[in-house]
């Protein structure tokens, strides 16, 4: 029988790991009583929602002192539920939060319980004598059970980061020319039990095409090297695809946000050294001003456009914005790209009150037929409420005028997602497996960052918000891959081959800038995007070569 520990964290600072993180439900688990993993980087996977007040501004929530037991062949985890610094919370105060899981991944709120005379029992730490709980960074122990093995090896699977195991290619391929090869990829097995298929160059030279026959011949998987950053003071990264040409647009940190370059190259790998050439800047238009902010690429009625966020001047009038390429127009050249126009509502109204409101990240996507656009929304007047994605149909004949009115889609009410500031931003749909997935960012844009996940099954309306599954925890953070701070804002690009990459920033270190990153997206045991897989993992060095047969006719 295999052991569950459930801890929260000592908070370290603002920087590392502060109570909104620390005080939040984690996992190990150990197979022997004795090794305990840290799961999900040691990071929380059980977080509490705000609570809403009558004004729309949200109280942040925390956990401590969680408790777990077995009931009816579920588990019942009850904790404390305190604000939003760890302190006592007004609101349930002398109660529990109760919590169900069947696999300790997905959780259901029950509600509240009084909290009963047994609650308060100390963890027993004679319990932990000679396990290497210590290793575990700030580890706080509250209570262990067992498990079974099946519960154990899926939460492996799910929260430890899978690294490549096995390579091959088929046996045999028949063909006819060399041309017939180009397609041919191999398989890659990882840790977790999942598969990715990837391009190789294949070695021809033992084939002579005149000749039928079987030729054993070798090849090299491809492995593209994007070390982090690529692009230094390059914020929001987006890659597009036009006329068989990449496209590389970005937040300029630079120079404060005043200017949009685009790249061009015929790779991806090509976009990092390419050539800028400046397509807008703050004096392009008189009233277009400042504040540039996260430029992406969308086709939409095989017109190419990009949607932005930009401003008169004044930092409460940024609002989303869009550009359109003028038909036969190159994406590099400036006079190519129409004056941004801004996004407005049905009926050719502002979708928000300029100097109140703000409007920014906006994202399209096409969905069972009909276009959508998700975007981030601030009320700062009479109240600041904080960022919240909202979703509306676009009118893809007009693609700067929405077709339907704006729904409240995702607010910050997780402890990862209010961290130093309320703000959800950031949104790119994704679609995989019979699933949209639109990844957001969350917090501040320090290193609190955070990417999170919204879901939706295809064929259901996105415009009801009951639809959408919202993961409890982020899918990417400073914890997922060493060196790099404030994970986020990020989007996706299919390459020739198939292959999905995830271009995101970080920070280069704590006080480094914000750099424009690259890394392949992996989907996990539950066909869910994973984000933080690294060249080494995906794909280890001994593990390129392959064989196969061919088959001449």
């Amino acid at each position: 029988m295999s052991k569950l520990l459930l801890y929260t964290r000592e908070p370290i600072d603002n920087v590392y790991y502060d109570p909104r993180l620390a005080y939040s439900i984690h996992i190990a688990v150990s197979k022997d009583a004795k090794d305990y993993i840290a799961l999900n980087h040691n990071s929380g996977i059980l977080f509490a929602k705000a609570t809403e007040n009558s004004d729309g501004s949200l109280n942040p929530k925390c956990l401590k002192n969680p408790r777990v037991t077995l009931v009816n062949s579920k588990y019942v985890i009850r904790a404390v539920r305190t604000d939003g610094e760890g302190g006592p919370d007004a609101e349930s105060l002398n109660k529990v939060i109760v919590y169900s899981t069947d696999d300790f991944i997905t959780y259901d709120e029950i509600g509240f319980e009084d909290i009963s005379a047994d609650f308060d029992i100390p963890f027993d730490s004679e319990l932990l004598k000679g396990t290497n709980i210590t290793d575990i960074q700030g580890i706080i122990p509250q209570c262990i059970i067992d498990i079974s093995d099946d519960i154990y090896t899926r939460l492996i699977l799910k929260f430890t980061t899978a690294h490549s195991i096995r390579s091959y290619a088929q046996e045999t391929i028949t063909a006819s020319c060399a041309a017939d090869l180009i397609k041919e990829q191999a398989t890659v097995e990882y840790s977790d039990k999942t598969t990715s298929s990837k391009p190789v160059d294949w070695d021809l030279s033992p084939i002579n095409w005149e000749v039928p026959g079987e030729y054993s011949i070798k090849g090299t998987i491809k492995k593209p090297h994007f070390g982090f950053p690529q692009l230094f003071d390059r914020a929001d990264p987006c890659i597009g695809k036009w006329n068989n040409k990449y496209y590389f647009i970005a937040t300029n940190d630079a120079d404060q946000n005043h200017t949009l370059y685009i790249r061009e190259a015929d790779t991806i790998e090509g976009l990092m050294s390419a050539e800028e050439h400046l397509i807008l800047d703050s004096s392009t238009y008189d009233d277009i001003g400042g504040l540039l902010w996260a430029p992406e690429f969308h086709i939409i009625n095989d017109t190419l456009y990009i949607f932005h966020a930009c401003t008169p001047d004044p930092f409460f009038e940024e609002e989303s914005h869009i550009m359109m390429l003028k038909e036969g127009g190159n994406p590099i050249k400036k006079g190519d790209w129409t004056k941004p126009k801004r996004v407005v509502r049905k009926d050719g109204t502002d979708i928000c009150e300029a100097g109140k409101e703000i409007t920014l990240d906006m994202t399209e996507f096409e969905f069972n037929g009909k276009h959508y656009v998700i975007w981030s929304q601030r009320q700062f007047l009479p109240k600041d409420l904080g960022a919240w994605l909202y979703i509306a149909e676009l009118n893809p004949e007009k693609p700067w005028m929405l077709a339907s009115d704006p729904i409240v889609l995702s607010k910050p009410d997780y402890g990862w997602g209010n961290n130093h500031t309320f703000v959800e931003e950031g949104p790119f749909a994704l679609k995989h497996g019979g699933k949209l997935f639109i990844t957001f960012s969350a917090a501040a844009v320090d290193t609190s960052y955070v990417v999170g996940l919204l879901s939706i099954n295809d064929n259901e309306d996105p415009l009801v918000v009951s639809n959408w599954t919202k993961k409890g925890y982020p899918i990417l953070t400073s914890r997922s891959v060493e060196g790099e701070f404030g994970t986020g804002h990020n989007a996706y690009i299919i390459d020739e081959d198939g292959l999905i990459w995830n271009t995101y920033h970080a920070r280069p270190g704590t006080e480094g800038p914000r750099s424009s990153g690259i890394r392949r997206v992996h989907f996990d045991i539950d066909g869910e995007p994973v984000l933080d897989m690294t060249e080494e993992l995906d794909l280890s060095e001994n593990l390129r070569e392959v064989k196969t047969v061919v088959i001449v006719k």
